[in-house]
């Protein structure tokens, strides 16, 4: 059904003009806007997803749990540091990371360590930061503190993590069992090779993400759509406001941390910078289509527990940097 509905999505996109609706019924314009962003939103996240699913599918064919656990020092604290260094190294997005990280879990990565790369890698990367430079040209200190705070943000996150899960097994049932049942099926299909392998559990991978995509864009296209932004500019202002609305709106539209620089310098002038980096550190974190593609794999209590902390780390450090950076 879901698939269905993306194909209707796709052909009202690419062919909607040459259609006689007007002749035939009229379609109100908020329902012409919510189909361009799904299909933008669906359009952008794909090409991620698939590097995301091939990664993981590598990790899973050729990667060891013994060489994994060789660099995680055993200090649950100090395995954080290396962490970010991993995912400043990872130029993937939120939607790549997720299956990932979840790869990750599975060879027997600790918990706090891979959600401390699934916060930063989507930020910390080289391509952000040059985005970032790029886009903030006339305010170059935005790009540097987006780094630095983003780099804060993820050991924090990840030392509340621990201290709230240790090592508890997060990931939900559909996820152990799929696990089992590839780890199985390895094994009986061995004479195929680690590259049919390889391709086999990122196909495997990308239809079960899929449909979480399909919702989550919808769920993104739906609040974009009918949730006016001048609501949210108005209650804004103010050092207490600006941040949390700046996060509100960085979670609704969903973008992707390549290029979500672009949309916060349009904000300059409207918003302080320390909101604008609220919007730039929290956005690749967690956002609604994230959300959902988390709910794929893991825990929803845990998918929860995470989008309050990193929410709760993300406005604390924001307003620290505000009273004593700015």
């Amino acid at each position: 059904m879901i698939y269905l509905l993306l194909v209707v999505f796709f052909a009202l996109f690419l062919f909607g003009d040459t259609l006689p609706f007007e002749t035939l019924f009229s379609i109100p314009s908020s329902l012409l806007d919510l189909n361009t962003m799904f299909i933008s939103i669906v359009l952008e996240a794909i090409p991620f997803v698939l590097l995301g699913v091939f990664i993981s599918a590598i990790i899973q064919t050729f990667l060891k749990e013994e060489t994994l656990k060789k660099f995680i020092p055993a200090n649950p604290y100090l395995a954080l540091f290396p962490a970010v260094a991993i995912g400043a190294v990872f130029p993937v997005c939120e939607c790549a990371i997720v299956p990932i990280v979840r790869r990750l879990i599975q060879k027997g990565m600790p918990l706090h360590v891979g959600i401390v790369i699934l916060v930063s890698a989507p930020v910390l990367n080289p391509i952000v930061f040059l985005s970032t430079f790029y886009a903030f040209q006339t305010d170059l200190s935005i790009a540097w503190a987006r780094m630095g705070l983003a780099f804060v943000v993820s050991l924090l996150v990840g030392a509340v993590i621990y201290q709230f899960f240790g090592n508890r097994w997060q990931l939900n049932k559909a996820t152990t069992e799929a696990m089992n049942h590839h780890h199985n099926h390895a094994h009986a299909n061995n004479r195929g090779g680690k590259i049919a392998e390889t391709f086999q559990h990122a196909g495997d991978e990308f239809f079960d993400m899929g449909k979480f995509l399909i919702i989550g864009a919808l769920f993104a296209g739906i609040v974009q759509t009918f949730v006016a932004r001048e609501t949210l500019m108005e209650i804004g202002n103010g050092a207490l406001a600006g941040p949390a609305v700046m996060m509100g709106l960085a979670y609704i539209l969903s973008l992707c941390s390549e290029a979500d620089a672009f949309v916060a310098s349009s904000f300059k002038g409207l918003f302080s910078p320390t909101a604008i980096l609220a919007f730039l550190v929290y956005g690749p974190m967690t956002d609604l289509k994230n959300t959902i593609l988390m709910l794929a794999y893991f825990k929803k209590r845990f998918v929860l527990a995470f989008l309050v902390i990193v929410t709760v780390v993300v406005y604390a450090v924001s307003l620290w940097y505000d009273a004593f950076f700015i």
